[in-house]
This record gives C-alpha cells, sequence and structure tokens, in this order.
C-alpha cells in the first residue's frame, strides 16, 4: 500500500513543482486521500527526497544548454555569467529562509493560509498575464543580473506555502520584463539551486528519519516524480509561447475553494 502512495504522490509532486499552481496545496488534498500523514516524519522526508527526482528532470532537459552556458564566458563578462545570475536569484530566498522558514512551516503550511494564497495567487497570475505579456525577442542571455535579483526578490513570496515557487519567479520574470518563455526557462535554472538549498536543509532536519524500511518508496516516488517533472518541463515551455496562463488561475482559485472546504469538513 505504501507503494501505491509513493505513486500517487511521486505523480502529484512531478506534476505540480514547475507548474504555477503549488505543490503544497495538492498535497494537502491528496495526502488524505490517499491514507498518508504528510506531517508524519515519513512522509516528510518522502516529499522531500521526491524532489531529487524533480530537480534531476530538469538537470536531465537542460544539460546540454546547462554545460555550454557553464563552461562559456558571456559576451558581457563574467558580470552576466549564469551562475553569477543564479546567485543573485537564489540568495535572498536563502538570506531569509534562515530567518523564517521555520515559522513559515508551522504557522501557515495549513488549509485556511494555504487556501488564501492559492486564490491570491490567482489574481497575481490573472493581473501580470493580462499587462506584462512581452512579445519581442529575447533569450536567456538577456536576463541581467538586476533582473535576476528582483527574481530572486519576489520569489520569497513563495515562502507562504500555497503560494507556488514556479508562480512566483514566473511572473516575477514577466513583471520585471522577461518574456514568458525565457520567464519559464530561467524559473526552471532558478529552481535547481533553489529547491536543492530547501531540500538539504529538510534533510538535515529529518536525518534521524531516513531508514532503510523507506528505501523502497523512495526510489518508487523519486523515479515517479522525475518522468512526470520531465513531461511538464517539456510540455509547459511550449505551453507558455502559445497560451496565456490565466487557466491557471482559474485552477487556482478552484483548488483554493476545495482546499478551505476539505479545512471545514475537518473539523
Amino acid at each position: 500500500m505504501d507503494v501505491l502512495r509513493a505513486i500517487v504522490l511521486g505523480i502529484v509532486e512531478g506534476l505540480t513543482e514547475f507548474l504555477p499552481v503549488s505543490s503544497t496545496g495538492h498535497l494537502i488534498l491528496v495526502g488524505p486521500l490517499v491514507g498518508a500523514d504528510l506531517e508524519s516524519p515519513k512522509w516528510q522526508t518522502f516529499i522531500i527526497v521526491c524532489q531529487v527526482g524533480a530537480i534531476a528532470a530538469v538537470l536531465l532537459y537542460f544539460w546540454r544548454d546547462l554545460l555550454r552556458r557553464l563552461f562559456t564566458v558571456p559576451r558581457g563578462g563574467w558580470g552576466q555569467h549564469l551562475l553569477v545570475k543564479l546567485l543573485a536569484g537564489v540568495l535572498p530566498a536563502l538570506l531569509l529562509g534562515v530567518v523564517v522558514h521555520d515559522w513559515m512551516e508551522r504557522h501557515l503550511e495549513k488549509p485556511v493560509p494555504v487556501a488564501v494564497a492559492l486564490m491570491a495567487g490567482a489574481a497575481g497570475i490573472w493581473w501580470i498575464d493580462s499587462r506584462f505579456r512581452h512579445k519581442y525577442h529575447m533569450t536567456l542571455d538577456d536576463v541581467t543580473v538586476q533582473q535576476s535579483l528582483a527574481i530572486g526578490l519576489i520569489q520569497c513570496i513563495s515562502m507562504w506555502p500555497g503560494v507556488s515557487r514556479a508562480a512566483a519567479t514566473i511572473l516575477g520574470g514577466m513583471l520585471v520584463g522577461l518574456t514568458p518563455r525565457v520567464a519559464t526557462e530561467f524559473s526552471f535554472y532558478l529552481s535547481i539551486p533553489t529547491i536543492f538549498a530547501a531540500g538539504a536543509y529538510s534533510a538535515y532536519k529529518h536525518r534521524a528519519d531516513f531508514t532503510s524500511d523507506l528505501a523502497s518508496i523512495l526510489l518508487v516516488g523519486t523515479g515517479v516524480a522525475f518522468v512526470v517533472a520531465l513531461a511538464v518541463v517539456a510540455g509547459f515551455l511550449q505551453f507558455v509561447q502559445r497560451r496565456r496562463l490565466t487557466g491557471f488561475a482559474i485552477y487556482r482559485v478552484i483548488l483554493g475553494a476545495a482546499v478551505l472546504l476539505y479545512a471545514l469538513l475537518a473539523r
């Protein structure tokens, strides 16, 4: 039964990690449906490890481009190198996360605050996608360090469970002048150090919960999350070039209402 739960939760993690919909909101609903107590050390550990599969999907999809960018000096010099941009993008979350992560987790990782974040995020998607959908030609090389830092600051909002890291970084990118495609690409790249840092911190906190008994479900969940996330990364990049994001806003309102209903029924 645990393997089946691992498959379902791996699918949820892989589907939602890189879309602007909030993996936390989905897990709040799906966890109880499959009988998984996501507040238990066992399943918290599982979710942490599943994120490794999601990161691996990004690394595999972009590996050629990533290697080229890492080992090539840009025309603008080292100051425009991808590593500098990613450092600028991840630094605000790292610094703020050390201070507020545990407080946020204790007080806001609950159905009602998550539902509020889902609906507020829906309003943000609707507004930014209608007013800041830039159509000029640009590539990831055109992203500046200043834009990266601004996206990193906006990403801090996603520490509120339910906001969605993907939503914050994609919308933040569009807000500072990136096209939807480039904003999404940068969001994927930024996920590598951000999720790795958050996962490493959580793994250290829960290090006593990593046992050999968990090995089978961790392998299954990580593998499933990897395959699903790989499909999502490929599909979503094509989607943002052709379609608006307003469908995700509508979906978030529905999901937020479902989370609120769950909170009321669970009392």
